[in-house]
């Protein structure tokens, strides 16, 4: 009886045990494959953890090319860092996104920012040093340990409450200088810093000065040093308002020569124009070109988190596809290796021919000639390795791999479009980025279709009597012109037909396949306003609509009244 008893309280347990982890799998927890995830950063995390991590660690891959990524690096903001020669408004920059001072901020003409800032949300203003910093399992910065007190000592976090901050990251860097003799006392690798956070940042901004086009020699390592986020990178050519347009088209045309001697990509950097601080312009006949350059850099940062999953789903393929290069170049230096004598010999042989094993196995693995790292960096960094105690290929690991790009990851983007439509990310918002397009300053306002908006009279009347003109000799019938009339008049402008097709739509407000002279002068201003440069709406606003075509909301309620 006693046995019964514990057979039916263990079979209840067994029961209650599956429910609840029945009910803990309904309401979004993983399966036994971890196929399932709450959120993506959560997705990516897993399939970082225990399919790339092992592949990673199993062929030295931290101690050729990155460090391993931490749960910080998956869960935080997205970053943005800016790079540039001394005095080119680095941190001018931030001040003028942010509107406030930050704590440790120096702005001067001369070489003033001599470290890393990493300027991040807080609750209070504050500074946080390096050594600090990198044991803070909350920040994404604890593998800049391996760059030495040199370093961590010109490394600080500048904490404060800012709307801006709520959303980004900020990453401000030293002044590049030129000369060998700045170079050498850095006491760190600024190119291999730079690196680092190029793979872990969200967007890159190399600002230049429209007297500065030089490209130095650390700053055109410090370009190469980020070669492989060639995605990432915008340029500002900041202070642009110091000269006149025609000194401007020039300093544009060679820093685009400049650039392309150092990016080698056949895709013309993104460039913006302007003067990125509060103060007058000195030069004022180029505003509006500045004021769109402005708004169309807000925007793409403003867009950094609705991206920021994407981003990093970008960087972990990235990451897998270079591990997976790498463990068949380990496996492969592995395999050729003697059991017993003339290893060091072997070992000098196969590094001088590493770009012919970089062939043998594109040819063998179907890999792309980009997937594979840097010859010359992998030829030096070999030297300090004893192949015989290289790991075999694994194949069990690069299958993994394989199963994760080619399955997984598609689950995780099918996710990130499910969590945008459900609970889309807020835009970057506050400082700078707050109200510049509403009001009057914003962007267009009072230009192209929006002119009139705020104008008690019609504003095509203006201009209406020259139109009439036209109107009349066109042979109107009944006060109206036919369609082939109006369109020989319209065609003189040499818009396409695409164009004057809706044109015609939107002026022709009664849907009678003719026009009055309201109408007609409506369809000579959209056409004026088209060959202005500017966009047509989809629909034809209040204030465009002819004065005899708008609904009269005191004259219906008055003929309502007298009705009853």
């Amino acid at each position: 009886c006693r046995i019964k008893t514990t057979s039916a309280k263990a079979g209840a347990v067994g029961r209650s045990v599956s429910m609840f982890s029945w009910v803990k799998q309904e309401q979004g927890g993983r399966n036994k494959e971890g196929e399932m995830y709450q959120t993506v950063t959560e997705g990516l995390q897993s399939l970082y953890t225990k399919k790339l991590l092992p592949l990673e660690e199993t062929y030295l891959f931290h101690d050729f090319h990155s460090p391993a990524l931490e749960p910080a690096d998956f869960q935080s903001k997205p970053m943005v860092l800016l790079v540039g020669q001394y005095s080119t408004g680095k941190t001018t920059f931030i001040r003028y996104l942010l509107e406030q001072d930050f704590p440790g901020m120096r702005i001067g003409p001369e070489p003033t920012t001599d470290g890393f800032i990493a300027v991040m949300y807080g609750e209070s203003e504050g500074v946080v040093p390096g050594n600090a910093l990198v044991v803070d399992p909350k920040k994404p910065f604890r593998k800049l340990n391996a760059f030495g007190n040199s370093f961590l000592n010109r490394f600080i976090c500048s904490q404060m409450p800012n709307q801006v901050l709520q959303s980004i990251s900020i990453i401000d860097t030293p002044g590049i200088l030129s000369g060998e003799k700045q170079r050498i006392s850095r006491g760190y690798d600024f190119a291999e810093v730079l690196r680092w956070f190029g793979e872990r940042v969200d967007r890159i901004i190399l600002l230049f000065d429209a007297h500065k086009l030089d490209i130095s020699d650390e700053f055109s390592e410090a370009i190469k040093a980020l070669k492989g986020q060639d995605d990432k990178i915008r340029v500002v050519l900041n202070k642009a308002d110091q000269v006149d347009t025609q000194q401007l088209m020039r300093v544009y045309g060679a820093l685009m020569w400049s650039l392309g001697k150092v990016i080698n990509t056949p895709e013309v950097v993104r460039v913006y124009l302007g003067s990125f601080w509060a103060k007058p312009l000195q030069n004022t006949e180029n505003r509006r070109l500045f004021e769109a350059e402005s708004q169309d850099l807000f925007r793409d940062i403003q867009s950094l988190p609705r991206n920021a999953a994407l981003r990093k789903l970008n960087d972990l393929i990235k990451r897998a596809r270079l591990a997976k290069v790498h463990a068949y170049i380990i496996s492969y230096l592995k395999k050729e290796m003697p059991s017993l004598f003339g290893r060091e010999k072997k070992k000098e042989e196969l590094i001088m021919r590493l770009p012919e094993i970089y062939t043998i196995l594109q040819r063998e693995h179907h890999i792309s000639p980009g997937d594979f790292p840097n010859v010359a960096k992998m030829q030096d960094m070999l030297q300090h390795y004893d192949f015989s105690k290289f790991p075999s290929l694994k194949i069990k690991l690069i299958e993994s791999v394989d199963k994760m790009l080619a399955t997984k990851i598609a689950v995780l983007m099918s996710m990130i479009r499910e969590e945008e439509s459900k609970q889309p990310p807020a835009m970057v918002s506050g400082g700078a980025f707050e109200g510049s397009q509403d009001g009057p300053f914003g962007q267009g306002y009072g230009e192209g279709i929006s002119a009139g908006a705020d104008a008690e009279d019609w504003i095509v009347s203006r201009d209406k009597h020259r139109y009439d003109e036209i109107f009349y000799t066109l042979m109107p019938i009944n006060g109206k012109i036919t369609g082939v009339n109006a369109k020989k008049e319209m065609m003189n402008s040499r818009l396409p037909n695409t164009v004057l097709g809706k044109i015609w739509k939107l002026a022709d407000c009664d849907r009678d396949g003719m026009l009055d002279d309201e109408e007609f002068a409506l369809a000579q201003h959209l056409i004026k306003v088209k060959l202005e440069g500017y966009e047509l709406p989809t629909e034809l606003p209040d204030h465009l609509v002819p004065p005899s075509h708008r609904k009269n909301p005191t004259a219906d309620a008055l003929y309502n009244h007298t009705e009853d």
